[in-house]
């Protein structure tokens, strides 16, 4: 095959075909470059030293032994490479990263690593999606593909590979249920705050809000800052509210309990992320639950989901990847990414209006509003 690709292209396609497939293969050690990267607290660093930093400044802070800095230096080229850092060689022009660097080259922050410093950063997703646990599952993706599916085989991609579910592991394993925590509430926190200010209008004439499946109720807490005329409740199961519930207060409190049973009367519940988790009937499941916690729409009821619509941005090469890497690490606890004719049949058959309505956010990222 070779031999053939090599009279039917031109040599610079076959060297980007090339390049590309050792991308492919090679994908892991750009993201558990990215996580070692935050694990040592490398954008941070850079962030608290007003926005650069040098080698030397990296390895002190974050405490690489002397011997290793050529190492630092081959992880940091890399994730320049990737577009996560900048790099600027002071006065000399010279970047090619060859000679001694450790004061010359000054390493910055692209936008795409701006996301991991701040007050609101996604600096804790790295250690989550590149978690053990997680990155094996996929290995048993062969045997999950030619395996019978539940109740005769495992219920997910996850269970096949541990023997539990995600949220049974959590229960097992205290550091990756810490690690998931910290993923999901930094997801919360930062996308709820970018959504109040895009999209606040959501939450005009809403006096009472609940959010279902909102763990420890770290997303419910930016809304009901912002909106201290909402009373906010968090739903969830009792392992998930966990110590949350003696933290609520003011306008946030918390109801331990089950969102295919019932789900507290409100104006609006919120259902952030927890649709893609589910299938197309648990998903009408959940949905019914909210319709009957709900006024009618001439009283304002409503249900606000904030979930992936796939296909939103057609022709974007990266957010199509993006979007379909997304979908896969859903498949892992048996969730999916829909598009919006997938996420229609699922409100008509919860018996919502055909009126709804869906407001992107950032890129497949969007706030969808239904009404009964």
């Amino acid at each position: 095959m070779t031999l053939k690709l090599l009279m039917e292209v031109s040599p610079q396609e076959l060297l980007e075909s090339l390049a590309e497939l050792q991308n492919h293969v090679l994908g892991y050690v750009k993201s558990t470059s990215l996580k070692c990267a935050v694990d040592l607290g490398i954008p941070a660093t850079i962030h608290k030293r007003g926005g650069t930093a040098t080698l030397a400044d990296i390895a002190a802070d974050a405490k690489v032994h002397p011997a290793k800095l050529a190492d630092l230096r081959r992880m940091m080229a890399l994730l320049g490479a990737s577009g996560i850092f900048t790099t600027t060689a002071a006065g000399t022009g010279d970047d090619d990263g060859a000679a001694d660097d450790t004061a010359a080259v000054q390493y910055g922050l692209t936008t795409t690593g701006r996301f991991l410093v701040g007050w609101r950063n996604l600096s804790p997703v790295a250690p989550f999606f590149v978690n053990p646990l997680i990155v094996s599952s996929f290995f048993d993706l062969p045997d999950w593909l030619r395996s019978e599916p539940a109740p005769a085989g495992a219920a997910s991609l996850f269970e096949q590979a541990h023997g539990c579910s995600r949220q049974e592991m959590v229960g097992k394993d205290a550091g990756f249920g810490s690690v998931l925590r910290d993923a999901m509430t930094a997801d919360s926190e930062l996308f709820l705050e970018v959504i109040i200010v895009d999209k606040g209008r959501i939450f005009r004439g809403v006096s009472s809000l609940v959010d279902v499946g909102a763990g420890n109720g770290a997303g419910t807490r930016v809304v009901a800052k912002a909106f201290p005329r909402i009373k906010c409740t968090v739903l969830d199961l009792p392992q998930s509210v966990g110590q949350a519930a003696a933290a609520g207060d003011g306008n946030l409190s918390f109801v331990a309990g089950d969102m295919f049973e019932s789900i507290p009367p409100a104006d609006a519940v919120l259902l952030k992320n927890v649709l893609h988790d589910w299938g197309h009937d648990d998903c009408v499941k959940i949905l019914q639950r909210c319709k009957e916690a709900i006024p009618a729409r001439g009283a304002g009821g409503k249900v606000i989901i904030i979930d992936m619509v796939r296909g939103s941005l057609l022709g974007d090469k990266k957010i199509g990847e993006m979007e379909a890497m997304q979908d896969m690490f859903a498949m892992c606890t048996n969730g999916v990414e829909r598009d919006e004719s997938e996420w229609k049949r699922i409100f008509s058959d919860a018996g919502f209006s055909d009126d709804y309505k869906i407001m992107p956010v950032l890129g497949p990222l969007s706030v969808m509003e239904i009404y009964p």
